[in-house]
Formats: C-alpha cells, structure tokens, sequence
C-alpha cells in the first residue's frame, strides 16, 4: 500500500512539473494574414494582434472567421504541445 502511494505522489509531482513546465510554454500561430496570436501550454491567450486592414466595418464577418479559425489553430498547437511534454515526462504511461 505504502509503494502505492509513493507512486501517486511521484504522479502528482510528475504532473505538477508538467503544468509548470506548460505555463512557460508558448506557441506563436499566424496561420490566417494579419492575425498572430500567442498562447501558453494551458491554452491561455498570452497575446492577440491584428493589422489595422482588417478592422474595416465591412470586414466584421471576416474577421470574425478568421479570428475563429486562428483560435482554433492556437488551441490545436497548444494541446499539441501539451500531448508531447506529457509523452516526454511519463514515457511508460500506457495511451500517450
């Protein structure tokens, strides 16, 4: 019993140093002309930038398309990177 709970201590600590390790991560996406955004680990937004073209009344429904689909391509990259630091951090867990 006692092994047992070293090793969810030793899991604990695992993800902790993961998280940790997420948080000062951060991918950079310019997928979509005019649009970057910066997004740490934990899928936070860190920063969002648009050139000043884009911000026409009449590009508000483009606009919007595109800031979806750069978000979307943020998150993908972020959780990416997350699946790649847990299979680097726990290499004999069985599914990553």
């Amino acid at each position: 019993m006692f092994d047992k709970m070293k090793q969810l201590m030793e899991m604990k600590k695992q993800a902790d140093q993961i998280k940790r390790e997420l948080d000062a991560s951060s991918v950079e996406v310019t997928e979509v002309r005019g649009i970057k955004i910066v997004i740490n680990g934990s899928q936070d937004i860190q920063s969002l930038e648009l050139d000043e073209s884009l911000l026409g009344a009449s590009n508000k429904s483009r606009l919007e398309g595109d800031l979806k689909k750069s978000l979307n391509a943020a998150i993908k990259k972020s959780q990416m990177l997350a699946a790649q630091k847990m299979k680097n951090l726990m290499p004999g867990f069985p599914g990553l």
